[in-house]
């Protein structure tokens, strides 16, 4: 033992000895999860998020992640090795920035963030369902008596959906002011060994846009990245959407964050250009006793003109109609896999609940090497 670390057999298993860690079979919305209370009381850990399509997701549980479609070259999020992405947690994927109003005394919290850890008495609790295309992410402040939860799903027709869920757990009213959203988000076109090597020079090409009257996000590259005397247009973009909070301020890069955490107003971003994209959105409300608020983020790449004037034109919908059809596209893929799984026996039925998710989990990757 070598101060809060425990080796065996010359691995880490645990780091924080006063966390309880647990890991436990639980039903989250009728489907089956395994759950791990206290995570973050071990190393952090790499989890592989699948599809029914080409969706692919590496994700670590400290929340770093890389994520596209198809291939590295075609990657939402950079595609880096594991180490790289357990070191880029506070700089890639979701980041939230919530203050807290109680009693007259503003809080700053950062959930899931190791900017904030030991800061309040909270619990991290980490979820993964038996298909392996969820994964849900919750921290509980029992000195705020609130709880923040964000998951990652994905379907084919609007790509990787981020659901984020704020809920009071306590007595009264509290006023809450968040910043949610998704950062270092790759315009289309970049391929992966451009982007390792010459990642400070691809921000120079890339521009960020506000759609203003849906608030859809497009990131796009001036040009094609070339050193040869030739046009190079890019003509496609990555897109990034939300429905679910009424008029939000929406942020296109990270530039913001520090001001939001030092309690000043931020100013709506309807274009940043030679800067690593993000897609933020700040919202004020108030939360009654056990009152929830839940919205989505959804992000997509390898867009023409022809995809964005259509998700334009369905973005027009009411909020209810969008997350209606969001949550409909997520349970088709996920019925769509558990076929592919089941044409491969990957369904089994025994008293060992831990045997059926091994056996689903295997029969998956059986079908990926397929």
């Amino acid at each position: 033992m070598l101060g809060n670390t425990v080796y065996i057999d010359d691995k880490i298993l645990k780091t924080d000895l006063s966390k309880d860690v647990k890991g436990e079979i639980v039903t989250v919305d009728d489907e089956k999860y395994y759950r791990i209370s206290n995570y973050d009381g071990m190393v952090p850990f790499f989890m592989n998020i699948v599809s029914s399509s080409d969706l692919w997701m590496f994700i670590s549980s400290n929340g770093g992640l890389t994520a596209g479609r198809k291939n590295p070259d075609q990657a939402l999020f950079p595609y880096y090795t594991d180490d790289r992405i357990h070191d880029s947690e506070d700089i890639t994927g979701s980041k939230t920035i919530i203050s807290v109003v109680k009693n007259d005394k503003t809080f700053l919290w950062e959930p899931l963030s190791s900017r904030y850890k030991d800061i309040y008495n909270t619990e991290r609790v980490i979820y993964k369902n038996l298909a392996g295309n969820k994964v849900i992410f919750e921290e509980i402040n029992y000195d705020l008596s609130v709880s923040f939860q964000y998951s990652w799903q994905n379907c084919d027709k609007f790509g990787f959906i981020k659901r984020s869920k704020i809920t009071n757990l306590d007595e009264g009213v509290v006023f809450v002011n968040i910043l949610d959203g998704i950062q270092n988000i790759l315009p289309y076109g970049v391929d992966r060994k451009f982007q390792l090597e010459y990642s400070t020079l691809l921000d120079g090409y890339k521009k960020n846009e506000l759609v203003e009257k849906v608030g859809l996000g497009l990131y796009t590259l001036s040009s094609i990245p070339t050193d040869k005397a030739e046009p190079s247009e890019a003509l496609r973009a990555t897109s990034v959407w939300s429905a679910g909070l009424d008029n939000p301020v929406v942020l296109l890069s990270s530039r913001q964050l520090e001001s939001f955490r030092m309690q000043k107003s931020v100013v709506q971003e309807n274009i940043a250009k030679a800067v690593r994209g993000a897609y933020f959105l700040q919202s004020e409300f108030e939360l009654r006793k056990g009152e929830k608020k839940e919205w989505y983020i959804a992000a997509d790449l390898n867009k023409d003109h022809s995809d964005l004037a259509e998700l334009i034109a369905f973005l027009q919908s009411s909020r209810d109609f969008l997350i209606q059809q969001i949550k409909k596209e997520i349970q088709k893929d996920t019925t769509e896999l558990n076929i592919k799984v089941a044409k491969v026996d990957g369904f089994q039925l025994t008293n060992d609940q831990l045997n059926i998710f091994r056996h689903f989990s295997n029969s998956v990757f059986n079908i990926m090497r397929g």
